[in-house]
């Protein structure tokens, strides 16, 4: 990793921090449904092939990796360290990987949760139990389009998609700690995609252990429960070398009481190969000082592209560790809280705390949204 840069994915200490962009885009060219995005994968074969690394994919498993994530553990997750420095992590990649004239754009539509069952709507009470507050008080939650970190009481699916996501690191000198980043549910054809940050799912050479998704995360409670992975899923070039460019990763989570994940809490759409400097909205857990891991938390802004040493975008925003993973949304919709997941929080320079930065959402990143919506369930 660069000498003056930093990974975001850090639990609930201190660590970096979360990316952030908002406004309100234009429409965007889109495809009808993650059936039709699954169509693309045939084209996709001789393209970009995305690591693959099996996880509880057993019921055993997963009943094990459940267990062991108590209140307890969640809590003392603790941030990671910044991984060894070196400028390979910003090697140079190929326009053709990135936002290439040629490629074509593509994008998924979100998908709302069932709001029939007592049990959607007891979660839904509670992920939006702050805006409630707010009409009790005489008063609608307000949305900033321009903001560096605040507090999200606005309810809607992103309060629902959007959780954190706790692992057990299992090398390099943070070995056996436990830690958490920020995750999304997306639509996509086999309704178990969750989309994060590479280093959210493998760091220091090796994939990390016990991974779990809690959507609707607020303040300890779990009111969609906990979805350990089956399937972690990252690109070729975070897996091989850790390049910041392609800080992407997928988990393919386990179906829970016959449900499937985005038949539960809903999906966020997804988008690829866009133009840049879009009005954008980023969310995340942040857990390092001043926040405490308990709460989601937004910026919102419109994105820059990073002249230092990546290519990838930045935006203003404050969050710290622990929001690594977080959606950045464009088309988001205020009302709804719906949009389409078009970059990721990242990294920070230490040198720059108020800015965070996102992997461009290419070619790369459909290839690991499209193996991993086309990945079997256990």
């Amino acid at each position: 990793m660069h000498p003056s840069a930093r990974r975001l994915s850090a639990p609930t200490v201190t660590a970096a921090g979360a990316i952030a962009g908002a406004m309100v885009l234009a429409a965007l060219p889109a495809v009808p449904g993650a059936a039709a995005t699954a169509a693309r994968t045939a084209t996709a074969a001789a393209g970009p092939r995305p690591a693959v690394h099996d996880a509880a994919d057993t019921a055993a498993e997963q009943r094990t990796v459940r267990k062991f994530w108590t209140t307890a553990r969640m809590e003392a997750a603790e941030p990671l360290e910044a991984p060894g420095t070196g400028s390979r992590h910003f090697a140079a990649a190929a326009s053709a990987l990135l936002d290439a004239s040629g490629a074509s754009p593509a994008a998924v539509a979100p998908t709302s949760a069932p709001t029939s069952t007592a049990a959607s709507a007891a979660a839904s009470a509670s992920t939006q139990a702050a805006a409630s507050g707010a009409a009790a008080a005489g008063s609608s939650a307000y949305v900033s389009s321009r903001t560096s970190g605040s507090s999200w009481t606005a309810g809607g699916t992103i309060a629902r998609t959007t959780g954190r996501v706790f692992f057990t690191v299992t090398t390099g000198s943070d070995a056996g700690r436990n830690a958490s980043c920020t995750g999304t549910a997306v639509t996509s054809a086999n309704k178990s995609v969750v989309i994060t940050a590479g280093h959210c799912v493998k760091l220091n050479g090796a994939f990390h252990a016990n991974w779990v998704f809690v959507p609707g995360y607020d303040q300890g409670d779990r009111p969609d429960g906990t979805w350990p992975a089956t399937t972690l899923l990252t690109t070729s070039q975070w897996n091989s070398g850790e390049n910041m460019n392609f800080d992407i990763a997928a988990a393919v989570v386990a179906p829970q009481g016959g449900r499937s994940l985005t038949e539960v809490v809903g999906g966020q759409g997804v988008a690829f190969n866009q133009p840049r400097g879009r009005q954008t909205y980023a969310f995340g857990y942040p857990a390092g000082a001043p926040y405490d891991g308990s709460r989601l938390v937004y910026c919102s802004g419109r994105t820059f592209d990073d002249y230092l040493s990546s290519e990838d975008q930045g935006l203003g925003c404050g969050m710290t560790g622990g929001s690594s993973g977080g959606p950045w949304l464009v088309n988001f919709n205020q009302s709804t809280g719906g949009g389409m997941v078009n970059s990721v929080n990242s990294f920070k320079y230490n040198f720059a705390p108020s800015w965070m930065f996102g992997p461009y959402f290419g070619a790369e990143a459909e290839a690991v949204y499209n193996t991993a919506q086309n990945t079997g369930l256990s």
